[in-house]
């Protein structure tokens, strides 16, 4: 038995448990699971004493990418996402120009498919002008889904009323994904707040009932059209509560933030760096989040990477912009939370790589199983490191995660049988592909 590449002794993580087992790879995917101990390879990678994932995935990025390279791009972002042991990301449509039409989607698939370093989906963001076109644009090559923002964006990519979104609903079939802010509450609000307030104050403009509310529109609409709708970043103990009676509708993400961080500390320690829509909330969301992470409400975790300047950051609040880095450092801090005891990393691989190709329809991508591509992301689960701003390789340069000690490290990243990171380091150039989704 001839494989191009063999990986020995580690401790694999299956869809029925982990195990240890050799994994075989030829022509960039899975062929073996239990390779023969005298099979050969152009490639052996000795695993001893690590765990082998599927790769895995960061469904919600912001890569900024068309835009301003000195804030993010494809390059510089996904560098940053194989070196933080992910394989695939999603990309927001909100850029500039935004993603919105034929010109825009031509462009963006040119251009990922020879810049990116991991393999790239990305959204076609919805308008009142393209609703019509919406249904063809979902099934173009690289295309995760539709993304409408119903609260909290610029120009034209915003639909907040229930008519846009219901008719957005009844263009195409696929499952839409949403940011469910309402924005009504939030303009009705806004005079109460002034300049130079406390940072804090970001949650109490953006209060659980402008979530809970922007989740029951959209999800009265979803009912009534048959549309499935995937609910971004939920992170209210409310909202987790009621998408539990639209299971056969609605699928649930949460972000690594509302599962790390805690309000009113996370604004005391790190100013505008705690700045983000949804906002980081209390204790009781927090504990509300890891609840339904436990009982199989939420789907996937994802970073929400949306880089900003850190002077910009440091502006008073509201100019401060909202949105903080996160897909170089959402494997560790993740490992770090299995550590803790607060979920297995069976439920981290369910979340991050299961959980987002069967939400958004992935072929070959999710599970370590023969036929598939042979993504991996290779973990020490024993190895404790400090996350710091130094290793941040997105342009602006920080983390909101910076000097937390955390106990497990992506050891190497490996995409469609290339490894293309090892120890911290980046092999080779940009090799992603546009990822692909059955429909």
């Amino acid at each position: 038995m001839r494989y191009d590449l063999i990986i020995r002794n580690g401790i694999c993580v299956l869809p029925w448990g982990e195990t240890q087992t050799d994994i075989g790879v030829r022509d960039g995917r899975i062929a073996a699971l239990g390779v023969e101990t005298y099979a050969e390879a152009a490639e052996t990678i000795d695993a001893t004493g690590l765990h082998v994932l599927p790769g895995l995935i960061d469904a919600h990025v912001h890569l900024r990418d068309p835009g301003d390279a000195a804030i993010e791009s494809i390059p510089t972002g996904t560098r940053a996402a194989i070196l933080g042991g992910i394989t695939t990301v999603f990309d927001m449509p909100n850029t500039s120009p935004a993603i919105t039409d034929a010109g825009t989607l031509h462009w963006k698939q040119e251009y990922a498919a020879r810049e990116s370093y991991t393999d790239f989906g990305f959204y076609v963001g919805a308008t009142r002008a393209n609703t019509a076109s919406l249904g063809e644009y979902e099934g173009w090559d690289g295309v995760c889904a539709v993304k409408v923002f119903a609260g909290s964006s610029t120009g034209d990519l915003m639909i907040e009323d229930d008519a846009g979104i219901e008719a957005v609903m009844r263009s195409g079939r696929r499952r839409i994904a949403f940011h469910s802010e309402d924005e009504y509450r939030l303009q009705e609000r806004r005079s109460l707040f002034t300049t130079g307030m406390p940072y804090d104050t970001h949650r109490i403009w953006r209060d659980e009932e402008c979530a809970f509310l922007g989740t029951r529109r959209i999800m009265a609409l979803a009912r009534k059209t048959g549309r499935s709708a995937h609910i971004l970043h939920v992170s209210t103990e409310e909202e987790l509560g009621y998408l539990g009676g639209f299971r056969d509708l609605a699928t649930v993400e949460v972000l690594v933030n509302h599962l790390t961080q805690v309000a009113p500390d996370c604004y005391e320690r790190l100013g505008g760096l705690a700045v983000m829509n949804p906002p980081i909330r209390d204790r009781r969301h927090y504990e509300a989040s890891w609840a339904a992470v436990r009982d199989g409400t939420v789907d996937t975790v994802s970073s929400d990477h949306a880089p900003h300047p850190l002077g910009a950051k440091q502006r008073e609040w509201p100019g401060c912009p909202a949105g903080l880095t996160g897909v170089q450092t959402i494997v560790p801090v993740m490992l770090d939370h299995v550590n803790a005891g607060r979920l297995s990393l069976s439920r981290v691989v369910d979340l991050m790589a299961a959980g987002p190709a069967r939400v958004y329809n992935m072929v070959g991508k999710g599970r370590i199983a023969a036929g598939n591509d042979a993504d991996f992301t290779l973990v020490d689960m024993q190895a404790r490191r400090t996350i710091s701003n130094d290793r941040i390789v997105t342009p602006c340069g920080w983390t909101p995660f910076d000097g937390m000690q955390v106990t497990g490290w992506p050891i190497a990243t490996i995409l469609r049988g290339t490894t293309v990171m090892r120890d911290d380091t980046v092999l080779g150039g940009p090799s992603g592909r546009l990822a692909k989704f059955a429909w």
